[in-house]
């Protein structure tokens, strides 16, 4: 059913607004027909915001610079970060991309639908490069989601989309996070309820002698790509807990150049080797900032969280099982923000499994603010 975000109570010049009923999961003939207008949108060269299964994208036809520029602009993401492609079906790398390697087959065969992006080389003249920032490569997943593969496939287009966001915001995870950033300056938004994963797409590129480079960590872990892989796999230089990324003048994948995921208040990351030695840091700081008159906040596991006292406390689930981190933690830097905390501290994990990503988006929302303890 199409609404408006008018209609939905949010006072924003009006946007477009399909809410898809689980109901309609299970019919893809029904699916698509409830899709087509937000299909047509892009079709003509429209911008439309929509659900995957790790958080919700901003599609364009990859093929029209015009319509890609108009991403930049709702978004005021800087042109140089490429955008990542999304297609419905392995036939839809035909025309786009000018070879596939034995290694980045195997991956597909392993992750595809899923949360994986694979850099491969872009077949000249096939898109926008404003989709690729100039380089020789493309980024293209498929993504494990009904509604966006339904919608890609009914568009007929090559989607390019990155976060549905203002950029530097925390990632959308709900339409409601991209009513908030988006409305009004956007062709419509499909609401497919919450995301899955919760944590962007896993990106990678598969080198010349057939080894996996981590461009940027996300859905799919480091070990499951060594399982499917059969090669090495290592983490781009960039994505060392201790890299900066202002020197990195063409960013290979989203995310690596930039501060991202932010909240409005300060975030910092405390880590150390004892976990009440961070949580007795964490009490103390809290309470001298609370005496100094800041609003407070705190991104905890559920082992730890009753050690604090903040005007808001946010808990990422268990450190025994990562990926409730991995879908709670954009929605609560948000929450933060409609908390009007200004003074916020997060919790290390380990960086293992869904923990890569967890910790590196954590680095970019924090602006590489790491408190290590001895």
């Amino acid at each position: 059913m199409e609404h408006t975000d008018q209609e939905l109570g949010t006072g924003r010049p009006s946007t477009p607004f399909w809410r898809i009923g689980p109901e309609l999961l299970s019919d893809p003939a029904k699916l698509r027909e409830e899709l087509k207008p937000a299909a047509a949108i892009l079709r003509e060269g429209g911008v439309v915001a929509f659900p995957t299964e790790t958080v919700y994208g901003l599609g364009a036809d990859a093929r029209s610079t015009e319509a890609v520029e108009a991403v930049f602009a709702a978004k005021g993401r800087p042109s140089d970060n490429p955008l990542i492609v999304h297609i419905a079906n392995r036939g839809g790398l035909d025309g786009l991309v000018k070879a596939v390697s034995p290694a980045a087959q195997r991956l597909m065969d392993a992750f595809w639908p899923g949360p994986l992006t694979i850099v491969l080389p872009v077949r000249p003249g096939a898109l926008s490069p404003r989709v690729t920032a100039g380089l020789d490569t493309v980024g293209i997943r498929m993504p494990d989601h009904p509604v966006a593969l339904a919608l890609i496939a009914e568009s007929g287009c090559p989607v390019a989309a990155p976060s549905a966001n203002r950029s530097g915001r925390p990632s959308p995870t709900l339409a409601g996070h991209v009513m908030e950033d988006l409305a009004g300056t956007i062709g419509g938004i499909v609401d497919g309820g919450a995301t899955g994963v919760g944590v962007e797409s896993t990106v990678v590129q598969v080198a010349e002698d057939g080894s996996v480079i981590v461009l940027r960590p996300g859905g799919v872990t480091l070990e499951q790509l060594s399982q499917a892989a059969g090669a090495p796999v290592r983490l781009d230089p960039a994505l060392l807990p201790d890299a900066g990324s202002d020197h990195i003048e063409a960013p290979r994948a989203p995310g690596m150049k930039y501060t991202h995921y932010a909240p409005k208040g300060v975030l910092r990351i405390v880590a150390g080797p004892s976990a009440a030695g961070v949580s007795d840091w964490i009490s103390r700081s809290l309470r001298e900032a609370a005496a100094r008159g800041e609003r407070t906040g705190v991104l905890a596991f559920e082992e730890h969280i009753g050690r604090y006292q903040a005007d808001c406390i946010e808990s990422l689930g268990s450190l025994s099982d990562l990926s409730a981190a991995a879908h709670r933690l954009y929605a609560a830097l948000r929450r933060m923000d409609e908390e009007g905390i200004g003074f916020i501290l997060s919790e290390a994990c380990p960086e293992e499994g869904l923990g890569a990503a967890i910790m590196n988006r954590l680095r970019k929302a924090a602006g590489q603010r790491v408190i290590r303890l001895d």
